[in-house]
């Protein structure tokens, strides 16, 4: 994993190198995070918590079901590096659940307990919501890179078979999912995202040793998941390029699923969660267009 969390880096380093005007994630890192307003915890590991965000007014308010990436990793990234985009979620009216969970690089992360933490926060979200004066029937989920794959996977929940840990009769039930720089297909990206995140990585979180692995943790499989899908790609993401939302949607198309493609060019991977580029407020002006539905 460390080797996987090095490679990121110096991929993410030589894409600046040829790409200048395209921010790396060192770039990023400079980038001054307003601090959580509140914690909600969801467990009792520190890393099993929700960091709550409320606008002014009166609710109930609607809500982003907002999950970071890091290549499921949690010494790579948590979840304040999301905390500009819940800031810009709440000047504009919606309230943020920006859930943090355990990556595969510490206890109890991986298989089970990635997708677990995940789903957790969100059944918190559900069984709590109107007691924070919250919506639970306007939510749109948005996730970053490896957390656009788990916001896609927390729409599928309803697919997964009764024989897996990760079955649940009765998820929360989204309004749409925005896929900002996502992984749909964990197989697909065990190959072609190994560069950056490592087959090692999505080995430990899909439990490799397993027959079935990709059944019950790669949204891919899990289609028709029965929500409206947006995808939404940099057109300079060396992270995801563009290509990997657009073989996603083809397969969703078959399905049956509404998905929409978004590519907006002469952007990167982390462009995509800053507001005030043009990627970034794309991906607010598309959330926000999804809770309005």
């Amino acid at each position: 994993m460390l080797i996987a969390g090095g490679l990121m880096m110096s991929l993410l380093g030589s894409s600046c190198q040829s790409l200048p005007e395209v921010m790396t994630y060192a770039d990023f890192q400079k980038l001054e995070q307003p601090a959580s307003p509140r914690a909600i915890p969801y467990g009792d590991d520190p890393l099993q918590h929700v960091d709550f965000w409320l606008p002014e007014g009166n609710g109930p308010h609607p809500v982003v079901f907002l999950v970071h990436g890091g290549c499921w990793q949690t010494r790579i990234a948590q979840a304040h590096i999301m905390n500009r985009m819940a800031e810009a979620f709440v000047k504009r009216g919606v309230a943020v659940w920006n859930i943090e969970y355990r990556g595969v690089d510490v206890d109890g992360g991986g298989y089970p307990g990635t997708f677990a933490d995940v789903a957790a926060a969100a059944d918190l979200l559900e069984m709590r919501g109107g007691e924070f004066g919250l919506d639970t029937s306007r939510v749109v989920a948005v996730g970053h890179s490896a957390g656009g794959h788990l916001a896609l996977w927390l729409a599928g929940r309803h697919k997964i078979g009764a024989t897996s840990p990760l079955h649940t009769d009765a998820p929360l039930d989204l309004n749409a999912v925005v896929s900002i720089g996502g992984l749909p297909d964990l197989e697909n990206a065990r190959v072609e995202a190994s560069g950056a995140c490592g087959a090692d990585t999505i080995d430990l979180l899909v439990g490799a040793s397993r027959d079935d692995r990709f059944a019950d943790t790669s949204p891919v499989e899990l289609l028709p998941l029965g929500t409206l899908q947006v995808l939404v790609s940099g057109g300079e993401d060396v992270i995801a390029p563009p290509r990997f939302a657009q073989g996603y949607a083809a397969k969703v198309e078959v399905g049956g699923d509404v998905v929409r493609v978004v590519s907006i060019p002469d952007q990167g991977h982390f462009e995509l969660i800053t507001p005030g580029t043009k990627a970034g407020d794309k991906v607010i002006d598309l959330a926000v267009e999804q809770l309005g539905r």
